[in-house]
């Protein structure tokens, strides 16, 4: 069997084919003669040559009704005029309704025109058949009028209805990106203010030890070694917008940790258990969390004990980072992305940050629920 997402790819004359066929083999089923539509009540007539040709001008234009809706309703309607005006009224006759949902849903132009050219059109065709003798009556003409009008009403409704889910995925796509882009905005932001942090705050301190050569050496040879990592996370922050990118573990928090201790901040970090490897997101957040939070410590108590604390549980991550005597948080003198980053993160993972002062210090705080998918 043709498999549905096999026959969505197939050319759309070759999908509507089918359906041409069948209303056309149907019109020429002898038991199905004088079975069609019938208006004007003009009596039957056999089927002859130009019944055939009636037939197939009424259905094979059906299998462009997509890609060329005016023709084929063009077709289609004066072929259905000569099918009433004769008397065949064949099945094909049914095509025309078809023809006009069509039209309704797939016509991008000119379509007010459409609408007044086959009212007038329908009319001509009323007064055609009362001058051969129809019986249908104003009433009957009418009616079979609201009938083909709510043809074209259903097709206009398929139409808004196909562009407002369009307007809906394009909105879809645009909040996409725009989550996209301030995703990677924020892990910018975490790595390059974490690592130019450092490289300013150990630049500043090579200032002062011109006359201690090896320790001038240490320090120059920290803030290479600071600028390398920097790099390389940039690189790896990068590969992530490649679709071929395969996701890599997160950064290592003894390095992290080991980075600050070398800008000159006194730093005790305590690891308790292991991440699960089920830990998703989790664990990456966790980084992301004691990164920048000994960013503000550099930034703002330097110099200052600070304590990491990371404890990996069955179902959460818990972290805490305190720094002693900081009196200035992370949105003084900087523009609060970190922290407010941070929460958003937390957030969608469903767990809790906080961040402020406790006693004469500052102290940060997140219970990252683990098991959530990368």
């Amino acid at each position: 069997m043709i498999s549905l997402q096999r026959w969505r790819g197939w050319d759309v004359r070759v999908q509507d084919a089918p359906l041409a066929l069948l209303l056309a083999l149907g019109s020429v089923v002898p038991a199905l003669h004088d079975k069609g539509t019938q208006l004007g009540g003009l009596p039957n007539r056999p089927f002859d040559a130009l019944a055939i040709a009636v037939i197939a001008f009424e259905c094979l234009p059906l299998v462009v009704r997509r890609r060329w809706p005016l023709v084929c309703l063009v077709l289609v309607s004066v072929a259905f005029a000569v099918d009433q005006a004769r008397g065949y009224h064949t099945v094909g006759g049914t095509a025309l309704l078809v023809a006009l949902i069509s039209a309704g849903a797939h016509l991008a132009h000119h379509r007010r025109a459409t609408v007044i050219a086959l009212t007038a059109a329908y009319a001509g065709l009323a007064v055609w058949l009362d001058l051969l003798g129809a019986t249908e009556g104003v009433a009957g003409f009418v009616t079979f009028y609201l009938a083909v009008a709510s043809a074209w009403a259903i097709g206009a409704w398929l139409r808004l209805s196909r562009s407002a889910e369009e307007e809906r995925r394009r909105h879809v796509a645009e909040a996409t990106r725009a989550a996209e882009r301030t995703s990677i905005a924020r892990e910018l932001h975490d790595v390059v203010t974490h690592h130019v942090t450092a490289m300013v705050v150990q630049a500043e301190a090579a200032r002062y030890l011109t006359a201690a050569p090896e320790r001038l050496d240490q320090t120059l040879q920290a803030i290479t070694d600071t600028g390398r990592r920097s790099l390389a996370d940039l690189r790896h922050l990068l590969d992530l917008l490649n679709p071929d990118h395969r996701p890599e573990s997160v950064g290592d928090l003894r390095g992290l940790v080991e980075q600050t201790r070398l800008a000159g901040q006194p730093v005790e970090f305590a690891e308790e258990g292991r991440a699960s490897r089920d830990a998703g997101s989790a664990e990456a957040v966790a980084y992301r969390v004691v990164q920048e939070a000994l960013t503000n410590a550099l930034k703002y108590a330097h110099g200052n004990p600070t304590n990491v604390s990371v404890r990996y549980g069955e179902r959460e991550i818990t972290v805490e980072v305190g720094t002693s005597g900081a009196t200035t948080s992370a949105q003084v003198g900087g523009s609060g992305r970190g922290l407010a980053g941070l929460r958003e993160r937390v957030d969608v993972l469903g767990g809790e940050f906080s961040a402020g002062q406790r006693d004469g210090g500052f102290v940060v705080r997140a219970r990252i629920p683990a098991g959530n998918p990368a």
